[in-house]
């Protein structure tokens, strides 16, 4: 088995994991992402606060509104992003090497080609993925009331009948979002956002630099007192300080995106119809200020952040344990261990 398909399914399982692990904070973010009531935003509600009012009104099945379609967006994105970093860090490294021998460089790959790899690698899976996470965007902002509708055979039953069955609600799920996407725009539908996701390539490209710099530092600190390789939770807290200093900067595409993603309103104000992704931001500026590019940032921190330092975590000891089962070498294990 090669060392890209082993990142790929490692990062596919770490990714899964992260996401049950964090989806409700999810959820909440998209609906703080896409809540456009100037009250709403002055009350401020806490994201636990936002968390219960979801439970009482909708029911505990809401927080998970999108989960399947999510974590199979999740396994894919993760798979397709491990495996072609891989391949293209391989790539760089070789290069590296070979500059290395005409006396260029140190022959380790640099911050800006790690860079450049992981914005490839960004770039082929928000290609390959996006319509899945329309789909999920759907999903999670979807409320019973929208689609509440009494039918008209509700008149010939009693009154308490009538209260009853008022509040009953279709189910919504993953062929009702991917009809509505298509009825709203057809098959293009599903690339909505995607040039904002793009954009939000330089999350995970920041977050790679940032965490492979920070890893490499960790390493010859520890080459130099001779005290051994690097352990899993420090691999967390690594994962977890570079997703932090990404998500601060990239955060105002991030509500771009989720605001093209979720239905869009056609009728009445026209504040919230959006044309297009220059349109989104400047209506958000316009109408709410800055503060609007930056709602739910608080969410999306503590989510990101804890999803971030699980899946690398997670990713680290699947690899591990993929190439234990594939070679039956423990000894290649802690050499691996070693030189991380």
């Amino acid at each position: 088995m090669s060392d890209a398909l082993i990142n790929g399914v490692a990062g596919a399982g770490g990714g899964i994991i992260a996401q049950l692990l964090t989806y409700p904070l999810q959820t909440v973010n998209t609906r703080q992402h896409t809540d456009r009531d100037p009250k709403k935003t002055k009350r401020n509600h806490g994201t636990i606060e936002q968390m219960l009012q979801v439970v009482k009104q909708e029911g505990w099945g809401r927080l998970y509104g999108g989960l399947a379609p999510s974590l199979i967006g999740t396994a894919a994105s993760q798979g397709v992003y491990y495996y072609f970093y891989q391949i293209f860090r391989n790539r760089a490294e070789v290069a590296a090497q070979n500059r290395w021998k005409r006396g260029i460089g140190d022959g380790s790959v640099g911050m800006f080609s790690s860079l450049v790899v992981a914005a490839l690698s960004g770039c082929v899976n928000v290609l390959l993925t996006n319509p899945i996470w329309v789909v999920v965007a759907r999903m999670q902002t979807y409320t019973k009331g929208k689609k509440a509708q009494p039918t008209q055979t509700l008149s010939i039953v009693p009154d308490d009948a009538i209260q009853t069955a008022s509040i009953e609600h279709p189910p919504y799920g993953t062929s009702h979002a991917v009809q509505e996407v298509y009825d709203e725009a057809g098959v293009w539908g599903f690339w909505k956002g995607v040039f904002p996701t793009l954009i939000m390539v330089s999350n995970p490209s920041i977050q790679f630099m940032l965490y492979e710099t920070l890893l490499k530092q960790l390493k010859r600190r520890r080459a130099s007192k001779g005290t051994g390789g690097v352990t899993a939770i420090e691999v967390f807290l690594l994962g977890a300080v570079a997703k932090l200093g990404a998500t601060v900067v990239t955060y105002p595409i991030l509500v771009v995106k989720s605001r093209l993603q979720v239905k869009q309103v056609t009728g009445g104000d026209t504040r919230h119809h959006y044309k297009g992704t220059l349109d989104a931001i400047a209506k958000m500026i316009r109408h709410e200020g800055l503060s609007g590019c930056y709602k739910g940032m608080s969410t999306k921190i503590v989510q990101s952040v804890l999803a971030a330092a699980v899946l690398f975590m997670v990713k680290e000891e699947l690899v591990n344990a993929v190439r234990l089962l594939v070679t039956r070498d423990v000894g290649l294990i802690k050499n691996v261990r070693s030189s991380r």
